[in-house]
């Protein structure tokens, strides 16, 4: 029997409609459309104003939009991982929601939490347990309300994130396509340079958390972007190495959308020609956990079958890695 590998054989995405732009974020604080879009590239991005939605309806119109294209019956989705920095609530699992209302009856689900690199760990996850040859069908998830963390008068902040969601389905495969290698990597030094302060075990919600605006995202932004730079770029250059990959052999970058001068600043070190670097960061921000699977998302048109694709991906904690992975399909 020949080795088993885990491929994408399907995809599916989902943005609010209510876009914010760098224009209406200059009547919200001191900043500007040419500033914001010299140091991060980004436009616009997609807002889920209904406050009475949460992340699990962003997951659930990606998954909705998936299963729809593919024509995948729920039933035989065998497990839901949904990579996530915004759960619905803090403790009920909103993966085992987002299963229910899809109709994975027979799947069982949980969340993934490793901030920006959430899918890509995700993505990992789900190659173990397909390789295992355990399960047969694996839907990852990467959904993200950033909105609902983020303080509109801090400008350091509220300029960078959006929300959305992004899906991807995992397949065994007997071609040697899918996931061929990964490098995962993590660091508590970042503990203290990107977080939430308040509202886990460390520090319960109290009036005083919430007085203080401790429940919205900190980021020291300097040091953030420090880090990211070098391990992104390092990580991406390691495994094209470990893997015998030049710049000629790698067809796609899939990149975390943080900042366009980090993506720039890896595709560089891979020295990857601009064409073969993927990039919506103008359209929607950092929707954290969704920024891979939107990717894969918007330019699945483009991946033919057999193309190398390098993922990279940095997060707070700090969190980091690359998977290489072969595409699975030619789209219809």
């Amino acid at each position: 029997m020949s080795k088993i590998t885990a491929a994408i054989t399907a995809v599916g995405g989902y943005v609010p409609d209510f876009v914010l732009s760098n224009k209406v974020l200059e009547t919200m604080v001191d900043t500007n459309d040419e500033w914001i879009t010299s140091r991060t590239g980004i436009k616009e991005r997609r807002i889920l104003k209904d406050k009475d939605k949460g992340t699990s309806f962003l997951a659930i119109k990606a998954a909705e939009d998936l299963l729809q294209k593919s024509g995948t019956n729920p039933a035989e989705i065998d497990m839901v991982l949904l990579a996530t920095t915004t759960p619905d609530m803090p403790v009920a699992a909103t993966a085992v929601y987002v299963a229910s209302k899809i109709g994975a009856v027979n799947a069982f689900a949980y969340d993934l939490q490793a901030a920006c690199s959430s899918f890509l760990y995700g993505m990992s996850t789900a190659a173990a347990y397909i390789q295992s040859g355990r399960y047969k069908k694996i839907l990852v998830i990467g959904a993200d309300k950033m909105s609902s963390i983020i303080d509109y008068t801090d400008r350091a902040t509220c300029i960078i994130f959006g929300d959305g969601a992004g899906a991807a389905l995992f397949e065994p495969n007997h071609e040697g396509l899918g996931l061929q290698d990964e490098i995962l990597r993590s660091d508590g030094i970042g503990r203290e340079y990107l977080k939430i302060d308040a509202g886990g075990s460390l520090l319960p919600a109290s009036h005083e958390t919430v007085d203080n605006r401790q429940h919205y995202v900190f980021q020291d932004g300097k040091t953030v972007f420090k880090y990211a730079v070098s391990n992104m770029a390092d990580i991406s250059d390691k495994i094209m190495q470990k893997n015998n990959l030049t710049h000629d052999d790698v067809n796609y970058l899939i990149s975390h959308q943080a900042n366009r001068r980090i993506i720039d600043a890896t595709a560089s070190r891979m020295k990857l020609d601009e064409a073969k670097v993927l990039v919506n960061i103008e359209k929607y921000g950092n929707t954290t956990s969704a920024t891979l699977p939107l990717l894969l998302y918007d330019f699945e048109h483009l991946f033919k079958k057999g193309d190398n694709l390098i993922f990279a991906s940095f997060g707070g904690g700090f969190t980091w890695g690359s998977i290489y992975l072969k595409w699975a399909y030619d789209k219809k």
